[in-house]
């Protein structure tokens, strides 16, 4: 986990977002992982910062369904429950599908050049085994897609739901070898997109954030620790 740098003028309020954001970016890549304790003076130890931002993003991190606390144990990263996996991906399925048929009509050809880019990128990542990239880069493909057709508290909505499901999504892509079905969904939506194909771009982009309840149950039984 990276350390906070000098930011001497930073307000109190930044303190507790830095403190939120980067627990929340460490546990949604698994580098704390679900089960695990944490306390607040591990965290002040490995930020630099004081108990009192640590206990704010703790209680925001809760709300998220991220930190668990248990009477007299302490504070664990939550397990990845397939209940809320199920919902999040119901409610991706549901809204994605539906803006991927106006991002035939209106995104720019500036910005579907912007996702060509992306799968151009996440290609480079087969190549370097860089799976963290490859994860940026798939939700930067989505928020692109979501925001260019003007729904960016949409998008906002989406993450604030996704916690559990973008755990299980990062699992699938640090343990699996096969990104590659992941960019040619891609290139298939951007070619649907590109080409005014609403049809095809919504069957395409169910396909994509389906493919998790092929794959979820295979996850918990390889990794059964992290799962509830």
């Amino acid at each position: 986990m990276s350390r906070k740098p000098e930011t001497g003028r930073d307000s109190r309020g930044r303190i507790r977002d830095y403190v939120h954001e980067t627990l929340k970016k460490n546990m949604i890549r698994l580098k704390l992982e679900p089960g695990r304790l944490i306390s607040e003076k591990e965290v002040a130890g490995m930020l630099q910062v004081s108990r009192t931002p640590i206990r704010e993003a703790f209680v925001k991190l809760s709300r998220e369904e991220l930190i668990e606390t248990v009477p007299q144990k302490g504070s664990f990263v939550s397990l990845i429950d397939l209940d809320h996996v199920e919902e999040s991906r119901f409610v991706r399925e549901t809204l994605e599908s539906a803006l991927v048929r106006q991002a035939c009509t209106v995104l720019t050809a500036e910005q579907v050049l912007q996702l060509q880019n992306l799968v151009s990128l996440q290609e480079l990542c087969v190549g370097e085994k860089n799976n963290e990239r490859l994860f940026e880069l798939d939700e930067e493909f989505h928020r692109t897609i979501i925001v260019g057709c003007g729904k960016k508290q949409t998008w906002g909505m989406i993450q604030q739901l996704s916690t559990h499901y973008s755990r299980l999504r990062f699992l699938r892509v640090a343990v699996t070898d096969d990104w590659q079905t992941i960019i040619s969904e891609h290139q298939g939506i951007v070619r649907a997109i590109r080409e005014n194909d609403p049809d095809r771009a919504e069957q395409l982009m169910r396909e994509h954030l389906g493919r998790v309840n092929f794959e979820k149950h295979e996850l918990k039984a390889k990794y059964p620790l992290y799962f509830k």
